[in-house]
């Protein structure tokens, strides 16, 4: 499958999970609609851009699992949740529950809103390492108070690798009275996603990483008991507009005037992609190997997995707990010397060597990710074991 990448052939790229990787068939299609914009703007925009974005919309729905009416492209996730929070109306004091395996720019999102309304963001602990999912769930609920009013929860965590319980805490939050968002920017393409069944609130994901699309294509979905107390994030032609398309919601969060929407477009060329190469089986063969070199690399670096070593809380990534103090330098030391593209990643006070595989992995590239690791355990002191 390599050969099916524009990646750069000299490096190991164990990295998928940060931002993709957009195989020759789709990013061709990705600049055939870039193509036709440059050839005649005006109309393409204001012709022929809705019925794309519909056509779009209709195939990433039934990937996913809901109505075509309920979700809308984004750039990514971050903007996604910077639009459900700025249309939350929180009280100081109101507390949104969340973990400590968050990403980063979320956490720095729900910061930013907390600082204007006075609500309050509570990461709460779930200990490494888990032991099961009944852990998970009995931890998670012990930050939920009287004051708690939203649920925010990653499905696939960005630092950790780790698989969340997402239904059944979506599931518990509605017995509660409580708003879900689900980050889901992992999920899509990677392992199996049914919205419907999930039943959040909101839920995000991409579809730039596991489904392979260009870079900047994600989505949000929002549930139809709140979709007219969404405000758009970006206000434009689309709000109270002349020309009312199907839906308020979607006019007022789809159309924005000029902008490249060339790789939303995409989706349908993404999803063929994806049916024709039988993904789902590439994806278990990644998974096998994600599985089957966890533990070695743990006994490697004397530290120990994260989770027990199977599906249910991994799929194609897997973070490896790792001593160093000079993370960054790692990192450097690994793409600069070794080839091999692969983050280092701090979170609650333990650094995690995360390696992320996709069809165009092999067992070649961990064996080299080992062999680089025991040289370095053996020339440097970047590595204590």
């Amino acid at each position: 499958m390599k050969s099916q990448f524009h990646l750069n052939p000299e490096i190991t790229f164990l990295n998928h999970g940060s931002f993709g990787a957009c195989p020759k068939p789709i990013f061709e299609e990705y600049q055939r609609f870039q193509l036709e914009l440059e050839h005649e703007p005006v109309y393409f925009i204001q012709k022929k851009s809705a019925g794309y974005l519909k056509t779009a919309r209709e195939s990433l729905a039934k990937f996913v699992g809901c109505e075509a009416q309920d979700l809308f492209f984004t750039p990514n996730p971050t903007f996604a949740v910077n639009t459900i929070m700025r249309s939350l109306k929180l009280q100081a004091g109101d507390e949104i529950l969340t973990t400590n395996h968050e990403y980063g720019a979320m956490d720095r999102t729900w910061h930013f809103y907390c600082k204007k309304s006075g609500a309050k963001y509570i990461r709460q602990e779930i200990s490494l390492p888990i032991i099961s999912k009944e852990q998970i769930l009995d931890e998670f609920w012990k930050g939920v108070t009287s004051k708690t009013k939203v649920i925010f929860l990653n499905q696939i965590s960005s630092s950790t690798a780790l698989i969340f319980p997402v239904k059944e805490i979506c599931d518990k939050a509605r017995e509660l009275g409580l708003i879900t968002i689900i980050d889901g920017a992992h999920v899509p393409g990677h392992i199996d996603l049914d919205i419907t069944d999930l039943n959040p609130d909101f839920y995000t994901g991409t579809l730039h990483k596991w489904m392979l699309a260009p870079k900047g294509s994600s989505f949000l979905y929002v549930k139809k008991d709140y979709q007219n107390d969404i405000e758009p994030l970006v206000v434009s032609w689309g709000y109270e507009s002349d020309f009312p398309g199907e839906s308020q919601f979607l006019d007022y969060h789809e159309y924005q005037g000029t902008r490249d929407i060339s790789a939303f477009l995409c989706t349908p060329k993404v999803i063929e992609f994806l049916e024709e190469n039988n993904w789902k089986e590439k994806a278990k063969v990644c998974r096998k190997l994600v599985l089957d070199n966890y533990q070695d690399f743990c006994d490697l670096l004397n530290t120990k997995p994260l989770c027990p070593i199977t599906e249910e809380f991994l799929g194609q990534m897997a973070s490896i707990p790792i001593r160093t103090s000079k993370p960054l330098e790692l990192k450097e030391l690994l793409y600069e010397k070794y080839k091999i593209q692969i983050p280092v990643m701090p979170l609650n006070g333990t650094i995690y060597l995360r390696y992320s595989i996709n069809a165009y992995n092999s067992q070649e590239d961990l064996a080299i990710l080992h062999q680089a690791l025991t040289d370095i355990i053996q020339t440097t002191d970047l590595i204590e074991v």
